[in-house]
């Protein structure tokens, strides 16, 4: 690799190893990763449910964008009560930040603790990339009638950009999240699966700066994830996409919804 290549890789790292990582807005990926949406339009689709709700849960909002993205679609027929959980401090203040204003309370609430509200207190209860539904207290906090409506990550989501890093990784792992997995937990909670859609879609990273933001951003993908620790598999990936053009990866996504059953 010559200076100069180097020299780009330095400054492509150091720009990725720079962006502020609080949210769910991937906007700063614009020209650097693309990534094929799902053909149901999750954030539109929900905007839907919100305007047939009287009270709404938004589950691990993250920084708020999609429900306020499906807020605004909805107005003026959005739910009378509207509340968020999030588990993430920094996530937890860009939320509030975000969805004060359209009289949104945002709860912190950790993503493996039981929801801090009563029995039956929504009739709609959504989550875009929830790390683990808890199905049990989904349908607590359902009405009868009521409904989840949520998209979810699937299993091997990005995985050849994972095992890049880590190597191959055993089904136990690679496997989990699989959509008839949850469907299967879903109805042992006394949910009734009405739709359940998955598809596998095209991932495109452009430069390192992009794979660096992004495992920053998405913790789990590479566990204790940080430049140095990394930096001889980065600098080979900066010299692959250089050669070779863009790192293709491909992502899972799974389309759920299910009814809590009227009495």
């Amino acid at each position: 690799m010559s200076r100069r290549d180097n020299r780009a890789f330095e400054d492509l790292v150091a720009e990725g190893a720079a962006v502020p990582t609080e949210g769910w807005d991937f906007s700063w990926f614009e020209g650097r990763a693309t990534e094929a949406r799902p053909s149901w339009g999750y954030a539109v689709s929900l905007a839907g449910r919100l305007t047939a709700a009287s009270a709404a849960l938004d589950v691990q909002t993250g920084g708020g964008e999609v429900l306020d993205f499906a807020l605004g679609r909805a107005a003026p027929k959005a739910p009378l009560l509207t509340v968020a959980t999030e588990g993430w401090p920094a996530n937890v203040a860009k939320a509030t930040a975000l969805l004060r204003p359209r009289g949104i309370a945002v709860v912190a609430s950790a993503e493996d603790a039981p929801l801090p509200f009563a029995d039956g207190t929504f009739d709609l209860v959504s989550s875009r990339h929830p790390v683990r539904p808890l199905w049990e207290e989904i349908a607590r906090v359902l009405q009868p009638g009521g409904t989840y409506f949520a998209q979810h990550v699937g299993p091997r989501s990005v995985f050849e950009l994972v095992e890049f890093f880590l190597g191959p990784l055993p089904e136990e792992v690679s496997g989990g999240r699989h959509p008839d997995r949850e469907r299967a937990d879903a109805e042992a909670a006394g949910l009734e699966v009405v739709d359940l859609r998955a598809e596998r879609l095209r991932v495109e990273f452009h430069d390192i700066a992009a794979v660096v933001h992004f495992l920053r951003k998405v913790v789990w993908m590479v566990p204790g994830f940080t430049v140095a620790a990394y930096e001889p598999r980065l600098r080979a990936l900066h010299e692959r996409i250089a050669s070779e053009g863009p790192f293709v990866a491909h992502s899972t996504r799974h389309l759920f919804e299910a009814r809590k059953p009227s009495r």
